[in-house]
């Protein structure tokens, strides 16, 4: 029997977590492998490639799909459990990937109608109208976004204190505070006068950017008093300087009323996708899995041989 695609799998992921509750990445591919009658050639087949296991990495995004839809949560890292959205869903199991794909399009409006993951890229046909480079970026956003919703479900198993050091740590590894020592400080949780964090600028301290971080559900949303707050508390600390940021995202009328904040107070906003992009970029907690390196032909060199005339 032929590797069941990623889509393929998810409703008998969802499944197995409804009977098993809790399980790791790990744990889906004997069982899986034995409901769809695969041989073991065909669960160690990797790819051409050779990076990485075609079934496992099926499975894995499976359940990325899943958990970015929010069918799924993650208890702890690495570990998946079906959510009560996810099992009402899974009375009508026909209804699946069509509620995924339009959750996805809420997320990403500009996003692709067309998924393209790996395994896809060894499957589609010569008749497709994409390049092959332009299957290769659909791809890497895809793992990316992936990545994105890890990090923001990772940091919500954290401590709202361990989310305060982590923002004052990403600021610095974004720059703020140069090489100066000790320039990123978290507050005091019994006096932090609606401040959590704070990052000098310079050595003697005179220049500062105030922080308020917020580690809310990813769909809760930060309304305009929240932020007025904070002005509030910019102002006490004698500061025109602040950076909000939360995992959820902001409000409309949050983001007009900084927009037109005077130029005596410099806020900005830092929603939970954006947070999520800044940590990828940056590196923080990040490590490189796969390099891939696409060459092209020389122009110049190519050129300064003789042509056979």
């Amino acid at each position: 029997m032929a590797i069941p695609k990623h889509d393929d799998l998810r409703v008998p992921v969802m499944e197995l977590l409804k009977i098993n509750g809790t399980m790791k990445l790990r744990d889906f591919t004997e069982p899986l492998a034995k409901q769809f009658r695969l041989t073991n050639e065909e669960v160690n087949e990797v790819y051409a490639s050779g990076n990485g296991h075609i079934f496992y990495d099926r499975i894995s995004w499976a359940l990325s799909y899943l958990n970015m839809a929010g069918l799924l949560d993650k208890p702890k890292r690495g570990m998946y459990k079906i959510n009560p959205k996810g099992l009402e869903l899974l009375t009508t199991p026909s209804k699946v990937n069509d509620y995924i794909e339009k959750q996805l399009a809420k997320r990403e409006p500009t996003r692709q109608n067309k998924k393209v993951t790996q395994e896809e890229l060894k499957s589609n046909d010569t008749a497709s109208d994409l390049t092959p480079q332009e299957k290769l970026y659909i791809s890497f956003s895809n793992i990316r976004q992936s990545v994105y919703t890890d990090i923001l479900t990772t940091i919500l198993s954290k401590t709202p204190t361990e989310f305060e050091r982590l923002v004052v740590m990403l600021l610095q590894k974004m720059g703020y505070g140069g090489e100066i020592k000790n320039s990123g400080l978290v507050t005091k949780i019994s006096n932090d006068g609606g401040i959590d964090g704070i990052i000098k600028e310079d050595v003697l301290g005179l220049g500062r950017i105030h922080i308020q971080a917020k580690r809310y559900k990813l769909d809760s949303v930060i309304g305009r008093e929240e932020i007025q707050k904070f002005v509030g508390a910019l102002a006490v600390a004698q500061s025109n300087k602040g950076v909000f940021i939360t995992t959820s995202y902001y409000s409309k009328g949050a983001i007009e009323y900084v927009e037109n904040l005077n130029g005596m107070t410099t806020l900005v906003l830092i929603d939970g996708s954006q947070l999520a992009e800044h940590i990828y970029n940056f590196g923080l907690g990040m490590q490189v899995e796969q390099t891939i390196e696409i060459k092209k032909l020389d122009a110049d060199f190519w050129d300064s041989l003789k042509d056979d005339e």
